[in-house]
């Protein structure tokens, strides 16, 4: 059987993935755990997640699906944070008999979980129609992540994925600060980046792999395979650890971006792939967040941002001009793009007027009075206006992406792109 679980935590604390590593252990009881458990994140646009927007699915052999059953819901509610007003959890079990009749259904509802909106009674009407066991809390919209969680667990080999190896605290240290030697997480990166990723920012000199909630995480490593984010994490000098997982997920896939010619087919709550060129000069806005507009063939235009948590990556934007052609990727919130990935394809041509050039000795001339022209002061050499000369653009072509420490968890690193018709930008 399939068990997907959703929404148990809080702003403030408990984690989903902390409740799979739990039943991971405890669910052994029950059967034999047949592969390792699922991360799935899910529309990272949508207002009312609690914090990363991740559901999680376990699969289970077992001759006694009713005691799992009782087991996760029992869990789930000792566990999951009920008082706060967002947290709404949700779990569904896929029994195997059912494997084959609802693997397309939830592939479906997987790809929209992930780019699209669901409202809870579309997941609620799924369950009912398609027979699922399931248990919704509160108003259940713990119910979509956990169906999507599934589906992305019957259709592994249909979608790219990734590990993250995650630590978990102590009990008694949840809610305290977090005790870890700095320079062992840089350690780590140098040892196995760039088959680990965003583990630090190298450029701001910040750990990105330890959160600041009050959540049961202590760190997470991310990358290619189970081998090298283990490896990476016994590099890591932090406190105690109660327990950990390794789970394969979606993080760094793009997997959810859509694809679109038109600017006018863009909707909030959604991520996309678009490109068009410059058609205004980048301006800061109050906050430190830099914001510019392209348009398409049919004078289409967007709002496009980096916002103030990109840090360094908005020193590129101020750079961009009308007339450039770019390619970018980001989720769009209020009409504005929140810019993840930009490709720069062709820079446009700038110039500026200059006084002429004496042909003789190659220094500029002089202005010889309003409306009289230039002369060269050593030549004698005259000319009857400015001229326009092309300004080098301090900008390359290429792709560019905003710092680990300013990363969605969808978006794929540039370390994960296996494009070679691009210019990957080195900086990390």
């Amino acid at each position: 059987m399939i068990i997907g679980i959703d929404d148990t935590d809080s702003n403030e604390g408990m984690c989903t993935t902390y409740l799979g590593a739990l039943l991971l252990d405890e669910l052994q009881a029950y059967g034999t755990v047949e592969t390792l458990p699922l991360l799935i994140r899910l529309n990272p646009t949508i207002p009312y997640k609690t914090r990363g927007n991740a559901a999680v699915a376990l699969k289970l052999n077992t001759d006694c699906p009713e005691k799992v059953i009782a087991h996760v819901v029992s869990r789930i509610e000792e566990l999951a944070r009920m008082e706060c007003e967002k947290t709404n959890p949700g779990t569904v079990f896929v029994l195997e008999k059912d494997y084959d009749r609802l693997k397309p259904i939830l592939r479906r509802f997987l790809k929209k979980a992930v780019r699209d909106v669901i409202e809870i009674e579309e997941a609620k009407s799924l369950v009912s129609e398609s027979g699922i066991p399931s248990k919704g809390f509160k108003n259940g919209r713990g119910l979509i992540g956990a169906l999507a969680a599934c589906g992305a667990m019957l259709n592994l080999e249909e979608w790219d994925h990734t590990f993250e190896y995650l630590a978990y605290r102590q009990n008694e240290k949840w809610g305290t600060p977090r005790e870890i030697e700095k320079e062992s997480f840089f350690e780590a990166d140098r040892k196995t980046y760039p088959e680990t990723w965003d583990t630090v920012d190298l450029k701001n000199r910040l750990v990105v792999c330890v959160p600041h909630s009050g959540d049961p995480v202590l760190f997470g490593i991310r990358g290619e395979n189970p081998a090298i984010v283990t490896e990476a994490a016994s590099l890591i000098r932090a406190e105690p650890v109660e327990r950990f997982a390794v789970y394969r997920t979606n993080q760094g896939t793009d997997m959810h971006l859509l694809s679109v010619e038109k600017l006018t087919e863009i909707q909030d709550m959604h991520s996309y792939r678009l490109k068009g060129t410059v058609s205004s000069v980048p301006k800061t806005i109050h906050g430190g967040h830099v914001i510019f507009t392209i348009r398409d063939e049919k004078e289409n235009e967007i709002d496009c941002a980096a916002f103030e948590p990109t840090k360094n990556f908005r020193l590129l934007i101020r750079k961009l001009r009308p007339g450039d052609r770019v390619a970018m990727s980001g989720s769009v919130s209020s009409g504005t793009l929140n810019i993840e990935k930009i490709e720069i394809k062709n820079l446009a041509s700038l110039y500026r007027e200059e006084n002429p050039i004496c042909l003789t000795c190659g220094k500029h001339m002089k202005s010889s009075g309003q409306s009289q022209g230039f002369r060269c002061k050593k030549c004698g050499t005259q000319a009857t206006s400015k001229i326009m000369c092309e300004v080098k653009r301090d900008l390359t072509a290429g792709l560019y992406e905003v710092p680990p420490c300013a990363r969605r968890h969808l978006a794929k690193p540039l370390v994960r792109e296996h494009r070679s018709d691009i210019d990957i930008n080195p900086a990390r």
